[in-house]
């Protein structure tokens, strides 16, 4: 009789090459799932990120403010920011500023929405109707002046009485208006659905938002 070590020696010996194989699996098989779980993390990883960029997209707007403030430019900004915040990330108004102008026309806590450019005028400066063609997307949102020197009713600022004029505006389509302002340009009331088309190409050559 062999002793008990001996007996598991030989037993060992007489299978080794079945047990390697074996223990070779295992090692094999327990790599694999790790190196799964670690794939799997890095997916799910990708697209946390990949959703919070869009998210983060989305919450943003992006503005131009120009004329007389000290940092002029292209900013980026978040997305129920308000012409103040503007003008204060521009570094605020220089010294040639319009302030009167401003004073009555620009309303500083009107909303910015995405693409406007606001600008601010020196003193002195006239608004005429070739530069306000020139500068159709300038969101200067007004509280009393309406008609500029194009004698255009400015949307963004005419009072009901002066909308309720304009052909085809009632008191109705008057106070929907205002209640959509600012805008950036006279088709808003219709991609905002605020008029009708066939209203809306009844007031288009007699309005403006400058």
């Amino acid at each position: 009789m062999l002793p008990e070590d001996d007996k598991i020696g030989a037993f060992f010996y007489k299978y080794r090459l079945p047990l390697i194989f074996l223990l070779t699996g295992l090692v094999l098989v327990g790599l694999g799932i790790f190196v799964n779980k670690l794939d799997v993390s890095s997916t799910k990883v990708e697209v946390l990120e990949a959703t919070t960029e869009a998210q983060n997209m989305n919450l943003e707007i992006v503005v131009e403010i120009a004329g007389e403030v000290e940092r002029p430019g292209v900013y980026r900004m978040a997305k129920d920011s308000r012409i103040e915040d503007l003008l204060v990330l521009a570094g605020g108004v220089s010294e040639n500023a319009d302030r009167v102008w401003m004073d009555k026309t620009l309303n500083r806590a009107a909303k910015l929405s995405d693409g406007v450019k606001i600008y601010i005028p020196a003193v002195g400066e006239q608004t005429t109707a070739a530069s306000a063609k020139n500068t159709s997307e300038y969101q200067t949102v007004s509280t009393d002046f309406s008609v500029q020197g194009s004698g255009l009713i400015n949307i963004n600022s005419a009072t009901l009485k002066e909308l309720d004029a304009l052909p085809g505006i009632g008191p109705v389509y008057g106070q929907n208006i205002i209640e959509h302002r600012p805008y950036s340009n006279i088709e808003e009331l219709l991609s905002r659905s605020v008029l009708k088309s066939s209203v809306y190409e009844k007031i288009k050559s007699l309005i403006s938002v400058y």
